[in-house]
């Protein structure tokens, strides 16, 4: 009696150890499957840490980015603006004026700094040399470069630098009257020697505008 009661708690307990299998084999299961992920990262990771030290390597290799030069001052041209020019114009037939912007190109710093001090010697210059000029004249590029050569020496001549124009062509030989026989005979004073040339540190006139009205 006792040995056929103890059979059904015998058979119950075969299926208490077969769940307790199953779920040692499922943990087991889980626990490769996770210890297959990390191990996926790890060797990812590892993979990726490597190419970004490649990377870094390459780069130190690398010839290193070059720096924008920097502009030397002394080579940089030294611009010298004065204020806008209004002046009557030496038409006869009409009254005219100009309206003319200038700037002084020069090759020296420390001059254009000076050309302050005389800056309103130097404006009477050029509203002098623009007094005389008439409108057709300065229409005309030829008239516009021929003023720019005027100013240059105008704005320099207050600073103490006499610019001599460029020497005219020698006239063809014409037929000698007897004035200039005469002129000839008598004693010749003697010529005064020509000075030598100046040097001009105004290089270059710039038009920022001219208006002829």
């Amino acid at each position: 009696m006792s040995a056929a009661a103890a059979e059904p708690v015998a058979d119950g307990a075969a299926p208490k150890k077969g769940k307790k299998k199953l779920i040692i084999m499922i943990a087991a299961a889980l626990v490769l499957a996770g210890g297959g992920g990390g191990g996926y990262f790890y060797m990812a990771k590892k993979k990726a840490d490597a190419a970004a030290a490649a990377a870094a390597e390459d780069s130190e290799d690398a010839e290193p980015a070059r720096k924008p030069a920097k502009a030397d001052p002394k080579s940089l041209p030294t611009y010298v603006p004065l204020d806008p020019f209004v002046v009557n114009l030496a038409d006869k037939d009409a009254d005219r004026f100009a309206q003319i912007g200038v700037t002084l190109q020069v090759d020296d710093p420390k001059f254009a700094e000076d050309m302050k001090t005389f800056m309103p010697a130097i404006r009477n210059g050029i509203l002098m040399a623009l007094a005389h000029k008439t409108s057709a004249e300065l229409l005309e590029r030829s008239g516009k470069e021929a003023l720019a050569e005027e100013i240059m020496r105008e704005a320099a001549r207050p600073m103490g630098i006499e610019v001599d124009e460029e020497d005219e062509e020698e006239e063809a030989p014409k037929k000698k009257s007897k004035a200039d026989v005469e002129e000839e005979a008598a004693p010749k004073k003697k010529k005064k020697k020509k000075r030598k040339p100046m040097h001009n540190p105004i290089t270059t006139v710039l038009f920022s505008t001219f208006i002829i009205q």
